[in-house]
């Protein structure tokens, strides 16, 4: 009843109120990222959502961030890595979760779910099987059990496995308690140092474990750009 019904009523009301509540904090934030990485002030990316009953695919939607990051390139045009284009600011906006306000709207629109496995990259999605890809028949969260327990400090495994737990025991109560403790993490820093850390992705982790060859690795990344090419 309340998956069916309630869940999306509470997501509206909250993302609404966030942005009403908090409009003079997302007004000094996107002045600040303004002021020290320019434009755009908002990053978009494409991430998977949840499954579509029609197709059984995933939808492909653009997930709102603050920017964090510079543009910087090397000299023949290509991006520096995420740890050279990391600012101070950036990274504290990440420690935060300053960052990820702008996810309101994905949640008023429908996209997202206050509570719920959070959602990945493309790139990652191609190298989930059948059983992780349920994390998929749940509309993807601005907090959900992986993150209140670990976040970056856990496995992919285990952060796969919290999602399965969420979205086999989906309730009211069950969303209230991830709600606390997001709050309990986010005001009390307690894994401030570790939200830092850049991790692999779930393809480059897998490769590096052997769990994946590299011409299998370089299929399914071929794989996941021609969906975002397509898109």
């Amino acid at each position: 009843m309340y998956k069916r019904f309630f869940k999306r009523a509470l997501d509206v009301i909250c993302s609404l109120l966030a942005l009403i509540v908090f409009f003079w904090l997302y007004t000094i934030i996107a002045i600040l990222v303004k002021l020290k990485l320019g434009n755009p002030i908002i990053f978009k990316q494409i991430r998977p959502g949840m499954k579509e009953k029609k197709t059984g695919k995933e939808k492909l939607f653009k997930l709102y961030k603050f920017r964090t990051m510079t543009d910087e390139k090397d000299e023949f045009g290509n991006l520096l890595s995420d740890e050279v284009r990391l600012t101070k600011f950036g990274a504290w906006l990440r420690s935060t979760s300053l960052d990820e306000l702008p996810e309101a709207v994905n949640i008023l629109k429908g996209d997202m779910s206050v509570i719920g496995p959070r959602p990945l990259l493309v790139r990652d999605m191609v190298f989930m099987d059948e059983r992780i890809r349920m994390r998929h028949t749940v509309k993807p969260g601005l907090s959900g059990l992986a993150q209140v327990n670990g976040r970056n400090s856990v496995t992919w495994e285990q952060k796969f496995e919290w999602d399965m737990n969420y979205i086999e025991n989906v309730s009211f109560l069950g969303d209230c308690k991830i709600v606390w403790m997001t709050a309990k993490k986010v005001l009390g820093k307690e894994e401030s140092s570790q939200e830092l850390d850049v991790t692999d992705d779930y393809g480059e982790a897998l490769l590096k474990e052997g769990k994946v060859s590299r011409e299998r690795y370089d299929f399914l990344q071929d794989k996941a750009q021609k969906m975002l090419n397509e898109r």
